[in-house]
């Protein structure tokens, strides 16, 4: 009997944000999807299925910024069951642009406000460093699709689920 392939046990979660970087990893999954589930255990992933864990994490992308309390909570626990978090996309790394109304001056905030009690919003609108500590961040809106593979391939090394001379993109199961 072999040995069974180490996974690297990841999580994805979107807050307040377009969600164009869960696009673009949906469509990197389409071409990607049957090598990298030989390396990649999806623990959390709304996007991909229905009965999610959020539990035991190596590795959580977080898209989008923060703009509720229940948000700022399950943030916490992300956090709190992930060995490391990384922010993907603006939002998230900056609180740009879902944080705009962080600037409004005092007649447009009176003016918003009975939409942010209305829709249980904070008044200010977070980028994820302001709540937890971050590992790493892929930049860009949306997310910079290179970084974002060289951002896994290097806790992929690091977890030792692929030798240091491999690559997510180019990563094959020795049964291919």
């Amino acid at each position: 009997m072999s040995e069974q392939q180490k996974k690297l046990k990841i999580g994805w979660f979107s807050f307040t944000c377009c969600e164009d970087s869960t696009i673009m990893f949906t469509e990197m999954l389409n071409d990607h999807f049957f090598a990298w589930s030989k390396i990649l255990e999806f623990k959390h992933a709304n996007i991909l299925k229905s009965k999610n864990e959020l539990s035991d994490i190596d590795l959580a992308f977080v898209e989008g910024a923060i703009a509720s309390e229940r948000d700022k909570k399950k943030l916490l626990k992300i956090r709190n069951v992930s060995k490391y978090v990384i922010a993907i996309g603006s939002c998230a790394v900056t609180g740009l642009p879902s944080g705009h109304r962080n600037n409004f001056d005092e007649k447009m905030k009176e003016e918003i406000s009975p939409y942010l009690l209305q829709f249980h919003q904070t008044e200010h609108v977070y980028a994820l460093h302001e709540l937890i500590k971050i590992d790493d961040k892929v930049a860009g809106c949306p997310m910079i699709e290179a970084q974002f593979v060289q951002t896994i391939d290097k806790y992929l090394k690091m977890f030792k689920v692929i030798s240091e001379d491999d690559s997510i993109i180019n990563h094959k199961n020795a049964s291919d």
